[in-house]
């Protein structure tokens, strides 16, 4: 196989979670800013904030967000932070990032949802001016978190829509509070008007991924529980749902065991839509040129699937119409000149 340039291959990301992906710099500048003490040495910085290669679950690999909580309190820390991301994005090619967080982590110290939203805005405005890259928000409710606070969130959030929120997510700890659990507050949220994906399949229930299905939910996010179920697999096709991949946080929570057990494979054999994304940039120690490199190593991925690939998530985005048709040409160009 030719070797592919990976770093330079045009790039889209459907799922990246802000306080997860944030530069060890940034990090830095965040807690001068906080007045808060970090390690000086980088290392001892790194193994902070960056989950081991294997956790004991899901919610052993959440616990390392708390060290980055505090650093995200003010508006100016949230604007730097969607920088710093959007930034790293660009570095690697990426045309499009949706960059996902939840506003109820940033409103400890008196900021309300609708400010924590409008200065994560600026930010990825402001690197769109800079880089070029097109940068959009996704806002998460916390599937552990009392549904009427994450209604009323999103309904404040909501009028940012023209600006750049283009959709809502459910994330958080899946294990305790199934979809099932979550079926009034999707409803909804769905009529709030924008777009839904859905943390799913990441501890080991097929069934969370097949009640968000039946909600009508087109993302699913990981939806790692569908490796070795064919039916579910098959229903995920027929409704033309995508799965967010994220290969290594899969790995490192459990989700998946093994690279056996992750479903990439019977996904690709059925025809199912795929994007491969990071989740988490410093948490799982990863970029998505990494991540590629991965797909390459273990499932000899070629440059058409990976043009294939991104052109299902420009498809799948929640970006307009408009912007779709733009970033598919930009990607035409970059795959084929």
């Amino acid at each position: 196989m030719k070797q592919i340039d990976l770093q330079q291959l045009a790039k889209a990301e459907l799922h990246c979670h802000l306080d997860g992906s944030l530069s060890l710099a940034t990090i830095r500048r965040l807690a001068e800013m906080a007045d808060l003490a970090l390690p000086e040495n980088d290392t001892e910085l790194k193994d902070l904030v960056t989950a081991p290669a294997r956790t004991e679950s899901l919610i052993d690999y959440l616990k390392v967000f708390d060290v980055i909580r505090p650093l995200l309190q003010t508006k100016e820390a949230l604007q730097l932070a969607a920088y710093d991301v959007a930034s790293q994005a660009a570095a690697e090619n990426v045309l499009y990032i949706e960059i996902r967080y939840a506003p109820e982590l940033s409103m400890d110290q008196g900021l309300t949802a609708l400010e924590t939203l409008e200065a994560v805005l600026d930010g990825l405005e402001a690197a769109r001016k800079d880089f070029g890259i097109v940068a959009k928000v996704l806002v998460c409710g916390l599937k552990q978190s009392p549904a009427d606070m994450t209604q009323e969130i999103f309904q404040k959030v909501a009028v940012l829509s023209e600006r750049g929120l283009v959709g809502f997510d459910f994330a958080g700890n899946e294990a305790d509070y199934p979809t099932k659990n979550l079926l009034e507050t999707i409803q909804k949220t769905k009529q709030l008007g924008l777009p839904l994906t859905f943390h799913a399949g990441e501890c080991g229930c097929v069934t969370n991924i097949c009640q968000a299905l039946a909600l009508g939910i087109k993302r699913i996010g990981h939806a790692t529980a569908l490796s070795g179920q064919a039916d579910a697999i098959a229903r995920f096709v027929e409704q033309g749902a995508t799965v967010e991949m994220c290969l290594t946080s899969n790995l490192q929570t459990g989700a998946a065991k093994s690279l056996a057990d992750f479903p990439y494979q019977e996904l690709y054999d059925a025809g199912a839509k795929i994007t491969i994304n990071t989740d988490n940039r410093t948490v799982s120690d990863t970029n998505l040129t990494k991540e590629y490199g991965l797909f390459v190593q273990y499932f000899g991925t070629s440059r058409d699937d990976f043009y294939r690939f991104n052109q299902q998530a420009i498809h799948a985005s929640f970006a307009s119409q408009e912007e779709k048709q733009a970033l598919l040409t930009a990607l035409q160009l970059a795959y084929h000149s």
